[in-house]
């Protein structure tokens, strides 16, 4: 595999980035008109109902976070003419045919100048409404697919997965394919045309009478069900894998990188240590054991959990992305750090303690949040025990009460039976990966990532190797940081 230079492949290239006002999008965007500010243009597809809601949007989610701070200062009284000359923000959907580009001319500006497409564009909710899922992560990378298709210099499309398409299997994961219609439990019949079908029929039944709360919780209720019934356990996994079918059941000849990042944290390096947006799973742990909310740590202590910081994701997505231009191979690359260089459940439990020890969060009253031990419930046997001494006890005295005083509890009854329910909820769609016990194999990146190095590739630049992550420095003086500025700011 002989790769060009990143920098020399980027000078003078048109890409199109869906789903622009996210998390790693707003990183990739960054990071290419930092480092090769000769790039001609960007088109940055968003959400929006007009050009106008998209401007505010580029302007407010993109451009004024403070990740860009970088490149304003290096620009200075200049940046906003740079940044109108090399960003071109579009108002669309691809969860809707031809990306739901209002301007045809618009289109064919599009389709004629396009050089890369970057697909981004995913809700990442894992009960997400079954419509909204099946629409973004499995329609949207087949509508992006064939827009591709009409780009007459396209080099390459890099659709972004995710690792976890694997569901709960075990053991040492592949960098393979997923066939069209071929489940995780061998049940057959899974269509992707069938399950748009159900999802547009429960829609037009619920219509007909429910609230919007009820065809919420239907629509989610049934991702869950379509899910589970082909061996996925939720919503995002399932629709983000059947969107790997579309891609590569329909790509022809199209060159296609699939890259499969694990589980996302705050930026290593650039453009700055530590810079995160919203509070990922793992995050939601640290950020509630920091403020003395978290009591119990459901998990296996002992097993490997996958993460990579945003800016080595960024960096392995263009150097795949160079490296397979106008090459029509099947290529999927494993982004993670189980195999390189992993870290336990242990680890990420001694570096919140070590943090939140030294540097205490206050309360709502202004004292110090003293962390304390985390009860570690390491099966769901131990946990359900938990909740029954715990909580369970406590509902059905309740109960009790309220029959022997006419209803007097029950306020603090429906509060507390309502707060389980969420808690048992939010158990079983995360159960899955806090017992993982999977190693996501890299063999295609570290080829990739050898034949960069190789080559001559500015790899100090696009750097993505795990193995040079101390993980306690990492946790205690960048991430858990950067968490906690996000959280308070």
């Amino acid at each position: 595999m002989e790769l060009e230079s990143i920098l020399h492949f980027l000078h003078d290239k048109t890409i199109l980035v869906t789903g622009a006002a996210g998390f790693l999008a707003k990183i990739f965007v960054e990071k290419v008109l930092r480092v090769q500010p000769n790039v001609k243009k960007l088109y940055l597809l968003v959400r929006a109902s007009d050009p106008k809601s998209a401007s505010l949007r580029l302007n407010n989610e993109i451009i004024g976070k403070d990740l860009f701070k970088l490149l304003k200062e290096k620009h200075g009284d200049d940046f906003n003419s740079f940044v109108s000359q090399k960003l071109s923000v579009v108002a669309g959907d691809i969860s809707i045919e031809d990306l739901d580009f209002k301007d045809s001319i618009l289109i064919q500006e599009i389709c004629n100048q396009t050089d890369v497409i970057v697909n981004l564009a995913a809700t990442t909710n894992f009960d997400e409404r079954y419509d909204v899922a099946l629409g973004l992560n499995t329609l949207g990378a087949k509508h992006v697919l064939n827009f591709a298709k009409k780009c007459t210099k396209l080099k390459v499309l890099v659709h972004v997965s995710t690792a976890y398409v694997c569901g709960e299997k075990g053991g040492l994961i592949a960098e393979d394919p997923y066939q069209m219609g071929v489940s995780l439990n061998g049940v057959s019949g899974l269509d992707i045309d069938a399950e748009n079908k159900l999802v547009q029929q429960t829609l037009n039944q619920l219509q007909e009478g429910a609230t919007e709360k009820e065809i919420k919780d239907a629509m989610k209720d049934l991702g869950i069900q379509r899910a589970n019934a082909y061996g996925w356990p939720n919503t995002y996994v399932f629709t983000k894998a059947m969107g790997e079918m579309v891609v590569g059941a329909s790509k022809g000849n199209l060159p296609v990188v699939i890259v499969r990042p694990t589980i996302v944290t705050s930026t290593y390096k650039e453009p700055f240590p530590g810079w995160v947006e919203g509070v990922r799973t793992i995050d939601s742990l640290i950020v509630a054991y920091g403020k003395g909310k978290l009591t119990c740590f459901l998990a296996d202590i002992k097993a490997v959990f996958d993460v990579i910081p945003a800016d080595m994701v960024v960096n392995a997505m263009l150097v795949a992305m160079v490296a397979h231009a106008n090459q029509s191979d099947d290529i999927i690359y494993h982004v993670g750090s189980s195999m390189r260089n992993p870290i336990r459940y242990s680890n990420l439990r001694d570096y919140g303690a070590k943090y939140f020890t030294s540097k205490p969060l206050r309360n709502k009253d202004g004292k110090l949040v003293k962390v304390g031990k985390v009860t570690i419930l390491d099966s769901m046997d131990s946990f359900h025990r938990y909740m029954f001494i715990r909580y369970m006890l406590l509902l059905k005295g309740l109960e009790l009460a309220n029959t022997a005083f006419c209803q007097y509890f029950r306020g603090v009854y429906l509060d507390l039976n309502r707060k389980i329910q969420i808690v048992m909820r939010l158990v079983d769609l995360y159960k899955p990966y806090l017992f993982f016990n999977g190693i996501f194999d890299n063999m295609n990146t570290e080829k990739l990532r050898i034949a960069a190095r190789q080559s001559g590739v500015e790899m100090d630049m696009f750097y993505f190797d795990p193995k040079m992550i101390d993980w306690e420095d990492y946790f205690v003086n960048i991430h858990i940081p950067g968490i906690v500025k996000y959280v308070l700011k």
